[in-house]
C-alpha cells in the first residue's frame, strides 16, 4: 500500500508534552546554576538533552501512519521510532561522557531523570486531533 502523503497525516500534537520537557531541563540548570555553579548547570543541560532529544526523536518518527488500514505500518514505525530512540540514548551517554564528562554526576543524572518523568504526563499534556 502506498504511505499517505504528509498532508494527510494526523499526528497527535505533542508540543506541550515537548515544551514541559523543555522547561524541565530549564528548570534543572536554573537550580544547577544556583546551588553547584556553572559545572552544575552544564550537567544539568548535559543530562535534560540526552533525555529530552531521543523524545523529540520518537515523536517526529512513531506517528507517521494513521488508520486501520495501515496497522502493519503503525506497528512498525513504533518499533523502529523506539530502537532508534534506544540508540540515540546510548550514542548521546557515549558521546556525553567520552567528549564532555559531567563534572557533576548527581545533577546529570538528576535532569536526566526528571525530564524522563515529565513523559509520564504525556496523557495529560497530548492534545489529539478532533475528528468531529
Amino acid at each position: 500500500m502506498p504511505a499517505p502523503s504528509p498532508a494527510q497525516i494526523k499526528r497527535p500534537e505533542f508540543t506541550r508534552l515537548l515544551a514541559a520537557q523543555a522547561a524541565m531541563v530549564l528548570l534543572a540548570v536554573a537550580v544547577g546554576a544556583g546551588t553547584g555553579g556553572h559545572a552544575a548547570a552544564v550537567s544539568a543541560l548535559l543530562g535534560g538533552l540526552v533525555a529530552a532529544v531521543p523524545g523529540v526523536y520518537f515523536a517526529w518518527r512513531a506517528f507517521r501512519y494513521q488508520g486501520a488500514r495501515y496497522a502493519r505500518d503503525i506497528v512498525k514505525s513504533f518499533y523502529r521510532a523506539e530502537a532508534g530512540k534506544f540508540g540515540l540514548t546510548a550514542a548521546l551517554f557515549t558521546l556525553v561522557f567520552i567528549a564532555v564528562p559531567p563534572s557533576n554526576p548527581a545533577f546529570f543524572f538528576g535532569a536526566y531523570v526528571a525530564t524522563l518523568a515529565t513523559q509520564w504526563l504525556g496523557p495529560w499534556l497530548l492534545k489529539r486531533p478532533s475528528y468531529t
